[in-house]
């Protein structure tokens, strides 16, 4: 992490492309330049996940009638697991991102062949073994754990056993991914997550007219995943060149990487813990009926995290990439951070706490809307500070402190599990809620006290965030007084008003305004030339 001088002096190439990352993090031109292409990854990340969910939208009304009922129980199975399979590198995933971040930054491109491709080897190793031991259990797991129909039991079997042999290539993948993320390849992939995701779901539709048996339809998946590997060790190859000359394997590698993804093992064991468990006690303390209230909002609430998680997957690498090397680059960077998420999820969230009721009502019905609109409510005030809890805890891990993040999960969780254990118990769903929101809003206040402790540069994102959360916060607890339409109508105009131009004028920089105004006017002038010539070739 800390090259010796000499060493630049060695090799030319590195000292010119360190001193070219070092121009690209001060010089303030290219600042802005960075600034813009990490808005065009996040926008990217954001499209490459939104995307493949339409697909499914057209493919599972059309796979549970050409499947059956159990079958696609079973399908749902499968593709949950191929989700869940890649939580199973150990943190792999996220340590390699973090490293090839630094090292690039560095200019060290040299060291990452041996970081790469040893990481690789460990995860393909890792999914080998998680592999076989989802291939013995298979039959165990389809007839006692599941209880799949007799007649199914076969084809059930045959189908979690091609599942383990996905299970190397999905880890794998997650892997490579995390290389391309390191070095800003966004744009690369997307271009492979996006065809990945939609053929996941109409995959399975061009073998229905063959045959339902779930273990050909599943195969279609393995297929994918074994194809979308090979097609990311394309885009790395290209990425970072040297991966071609250099195919070596470095046991010295091997502890950096297991000590930085040990760390996030135990937030990923913990993490599902938490997020699941209100679930499991709303079933055990109140009903089973109680759970479909509770769950359907909480869907629909978490689906906006898809905002910080794409904007997040896009800056954990620069955040690396920058590390504790040039603190007033990563001040900057994480304070924008603030701001922007502020501007993203600030109208979304006040928007649906308003209309809580209205859209619950219009969407699954008035009977359904009395039991959840609270929830809704409380859980996407609580999902609006979760999005901001996702900026420090990037900062921390991206700055090589992962163990910060899971100690606190740790410390969290018997606190969290006592909460909602009591609140559920007084309050019913809407208590649940309530403690997910405080669990969530605690951890961000800590996250962001703690990243300022652990890098001096992101005080004042603590203090921008104390400054735009609060006055936000107070505002979306107005929204939850119940109102007449109209009440309502008037009272979003007023803050969407208000917010637009505190936006504007407080929240976006001045070198922020003249881009986008520069850029709206030329995209203008585009407009009106091109609809000048089409006036022409209609007269």
């Amino acid at each position: 992490m800390h090259p010796a001088r000499g060493v630049a002096a060695r090799f030319p190439a590195r000292q010119f492309a360190k001193s070219q990352q070092g121009r690209r993090l001060t010089d303030p031109a290219a600042s802005l330049h960075t600034t813009r292409r990490l808005a065009r990854n996040g926008a990217l990340n954001v499209l490459g996940l939104a995307i493949p969910p339409l697909a499914a939208l057209l493919a599972i009304p059309i796979l549970v009638s050409g499947l059956g009922v159990e079958r696609f129980g079973l399908l749902a199975l499968a593709w949950m697991a191929i989700g869940y399979f890649s939580l199973f590198d150990l943190g792999l995933g996220r340590a390699l991102t973090q490293l090839v971040a630094q090292k690039s930054a560095d200019g060290r491109d040299d060291e990452l062949p041996a970081l790469i491709w040893t990481g690789s080897a460990l995860m393909l190793l890792l999914g080998l073994v998680g592999g076989g031991v989802l291939i013995v259990i298979a039959p165990w797991l389809v007839r006692d754990a599941l209880n799949v129909p007799t007649p199914l039991e076969s084809e059930a079997v045959l189908a979690f056993q091609l599942l383990g042999t996905a299970l190397p290539w999905v880890v794998g993948i997650a892997g490579l991914r995390g290389v391309l993320e390191a070095r800003q390849e966004f744009g690369a992939v997307n271009a492979v997550r996006v065809p990945m995701g939609i053929l996941s779901f109409l995959g399975p539709l061009a073998v229905l007219p063959f045959t339902n048996n779930l273990a050909a339809v599943v195969a279609v998946l393995v297929v994918l995943r074994l194809v979308g590997w090979f097609v990311h060790l394309a885009l790395c190859l290209r990425s970072v060149p040297v991966l071609r000359r250099q195919l070596r394997v470095d046991r010295r590698v091997v502890l950096p990487l297991l000590r930085f993804g040990g760390w996030m093992t135990v937030s990923n064991v913990v993490s599902p813990i938490m997020v699941s468990f209100d679930r499991f006690l709303i079933g055990a303390v109140i009903s089973v009926a109680a759970v479909s209230y509770y769950a359907t909002p909480y869907e629909a609430a978490t689906r906006l995290l898809l905002v910080p998680v794409a904007l997040m997957g896009v800056l954990f690498p620069a955040f690396a990439a920058v590390g504790t090397k040039e603190r007033a680059r990563l001040g900057r960077l994480f304070e924008g951070a603030v701001r922007v998420m502020v501007l993203l999820m600030f109208p979304i969230a006040l928007v649906v706490v308003a209309l809580a009721r209205e859209g619950l009502t219009l969407w699954l019905g008035s009977t359904f809307a009395v039991e959840s609109w609270r929830v809704l409510q409380w859980l996407v005030l609580g999902v609006f500070l979760n999005s901001l809890g996702h900026i420090p805890f990037s900062v921390i891990q991206g700055i090589g402190r992962p163990d910060v993040t899971a100690k606190l999960h740790l410390l969290e969780l018997p606190i969290f599990l006592a909460l909602i254990w009591n609140l559920t118990a007084r309050l019913g769903i809407e208590g649940a809620a309530m403690a997910w929101t405080a669990r969530v809003s605690v951890d961000a206040l800590l996250l962001f006290w703690l990243a300022a402790r652990l890098e001096p540069a992101g005080r004042h994102a603590l203090r921008t965030a104390g400054r735009l959360v609060l006055p936000a916060v107070v505002v979306l607890g107005f929204a939850f007084v119940p109102l007449g339409a109209i009440e309502k109508g008037v009272f979003l105009l007023i803050v969407g008003g208000g917010f637009s131009s505190y936006g504007w004028r407080r929240i976006v920089l001045p070198s922020e305004r003249e881009v986008l105004v520069s850029g709206l006017r030329r995209r203008l002038s585009v407009l009106a030339r091109e609809a000048s010539a089409l006036s022409a070739t209609l007269r």
